[in-house]
């Protein structure tokens, strides 16, 4: 009996056993299967998923570029636009420039042409200086020339105006780099200016100082010729009078040419000032 109940169960233990490891195998195999399943649709999924992202940037690469855009992000046909615009109104703009130029330079030429016929008789006189000797304009040609017409009794204005005169050709003369200015004295009482009378009166203001007198029909000419007006009051008791005149200095540059003119008004720093100005910006006209 106990073999056979041994063997019963032992019969009857061996089914178990081998649904049992039938099913401890089986579960292994679902488990193995599961994790080959799962590892493989993970797979399939990552790959999918890079798959997916090569094909988007390739497509996205495919993509038709900004017009004019490269791959670096810059313009080059826009750049090629502008730069093409640039030449173009460089190129306008220096043609109107040499325009222009040629034509301030027709228009200077021909106002040269004027003032050298100007110069030949603008200003122009006979008169004796105080040394006796005989002067015209053609004798302070190539020099800058201060001019001022007076008279030798004149109580108060022509000495102011001569003193004035006499001072700007001293602070002009600091500057050795400058030309020298000649002073020059007209007189417009040719009835009582003589060359002896000039001569005392021009020694008072300065050493270069010349003081031009004539006849009554020269010197009057001479102030025509600078637009100068005067006239001779009525005479008193001892036979003086005043002349009434233009109270002017002239300037006159080395052409022999009209340049400025300096009034009662101007200080004579502020007269030395526009004389310099004159002096850097002069071309003449015969050079």
């Amino acid at each position: 009996m106990s073999r056979h109940l041994s063997d019963g169960c032992s019969q009857t233990s061996k089914p178990e056993t081998s649904l049992s490891t039938r099913s401890t195998a089986s579960s292994l195999d679902r488990n193995i299967s599961a994790r080959r399943t799962g590892m493989q649709f993970g797979g399939y999924v990552q790959l999918g998923l890079v798959k997916s992202e090569c094909r988007h940037k390739r497509a996205f690469s495919q993509l038709p570029s900004p017009k004019g855009s490269t791959k670096t992000g810059g313009y080059p046909r826009l750049g090629m636009r502008l730069l093409a615009t640039g030449v173009l109104g460089g190129g306008v703009l220096a043609f109107w420039l040499a325009v222009r130029a040629e034509k301030q330079r027709k228009q200077k030429m021909e106002r040269i042409e004027q003032l050298k016929k100007l110069s030949v008789g603008q200003g122009d006189f006979s008169l004796v200086d105080h040394t006796g000797k005989p002067r015209t304009k053609k004798d302070f040609l190539g020099q800058w020339v201060l001019l001022y017409f007076g008279f030798t009794h004149c109580p108060d204005i022509c000495p102011d105006e001569l003193e004035k005169m006499a001072s700007v050709i001293n602070l002009l003369d600091q500057d050795h780099t400058l030309p020298q200015v000649q002073p020059v004295f007209v007189t417009v009482d040719p009835e009582r200016d003589n060359v002896d009378a000039v001569a005392r009166y021009v020694k008072e203001f300065h050493p270069r100082l010349i003081g031009l007198t004539g006849t009554t029909e020269k010197v009057k000419e001479a102030g025509k010729a600078y637009r100068v007006y005067y006239s001779a009051g009525p005479k008193d008791e001892d036979d003086d009078y005043i002349v009434d005149h233009t109270v002017i200095i002239y300037l006159l540059n080395p052409d022999g040419l009209f340049t400025d003119y300096y009034n009662r008004s101007k200080k004579d720093i502020d007269m030395v000032k526009s004389i310099k100005k004159h002096m850097q910006t002069y071309t003449s006209l015969f050079s």
